[in-house]
């Protein structure tokens, strides 16, 4: 499933509520650093020179989606930074992000703005003072052990640890949501389970180390990319929650 517009929506979202969604890939193709088995966009596509939005681009298409709703007399509750990829990867990120907040604080000052992102552009400084403008950060990590988190995610690099994003994540002082897709199937000839004691006993290592504001937990809802993957029951999810709300942890579940 691929936006095909810059500005989409709005939409319902499981996590979110009303969310008007901006993506900031190219609308005919999947471009992210990371290829996820369970991306509801597919896989990533080989492009020599993939065509993004400019910033003017988006700015013009977010102005005119946000009138349109001001002229139905619908606010959206969040303005999510998502589509096909991962949207810190636009090299004008952070000016998109303030043009943004400033039309969001001119016609619909209750809505959030909200990044949904893979955590890998991180290392640069204009996608962390961008992030630090939205008011939800929503950052995924996927597993505490690396074998694992590569085999969900499969990133582009290749070298990418689970340390390394953990240390990351650390900029923003606890203050971001973690995401988290809890999953289990095949993956070729390999078996892979992300709620397994082993697996759980080191996520929450990892959670407590990072306390993060809030978290999200969540299972595949739409078609993968890997058939092979099965739904985790709402009832293990329930006590995954459970137990990092012992822990003192604020999570949501959309199981």
């Amino acid at each position: 499933m691929l936006f095909n517009e810059i500005v989409y929506g709005p939409i319902h979202s499981r996590r979110l509520g009303v969310s008007l969604g901006i993506n900031l890939m190219p609308t005919d193709c999947k471009l992210c650093t990371f290829n996820c088995i369970y991306c509801e966009c597919g896989w990533n596509t080989p492009v020599n020179h993939p065509i993004l939005p400019t910033s003017e681009q988006v700015r013009h298409a977010l102005l005119t989606a946000l009138n349109k709703l001001t002229q139905q007399n619908v606010t959206p509750d969040v303005i999510t930074f998502s589509g096909n990829g991962e949207p810190t990867l636009h090299p004008q990120f952070e000016t998109i992000v303030t043009d943004t907040c400033a039309l969001r604080d001119q016609l619909c000052p209750d809505a959030k703005v909200t990044v949904l992102s893979n955590s890998t552009q991180l290392f640069r400084a204009d996608v962390v003072r961008a992030l630090r403008m939205v008011d939800n950060r929503i950052l995924k990590l996927d597993s505490a052990i690396d074998k694992t988190m590569r085999l969900i995610d499969q990133p582009v690099n290749t070298e990418l640890t689970v340390g390394n994003i953990k240390q990351m994540l650390k900029q923003f002082n606890h203050d971001f949501t973690l995401q988290t897709c809890f999953l289990k199937g095949q993956v070729g000839d390999l078996t892979i389970d992300n709620t397994t004691p082993e697996e759980l006993t080191e996520y929450y290592k990892l959670v407590k180390e990072l306390a993060p504001k809030d978290i999200m937990i969540y299972v595949i809802d739409r078609k993968t990319p890997c058939s092979t993957l099965q739904k985790i029951e709402p009832q293990q999810m329930q006590e995954i929650a459970n137990c990092l709300r012992k822990m003192g942890f604020n999570v949501s579940v959309s199981a």
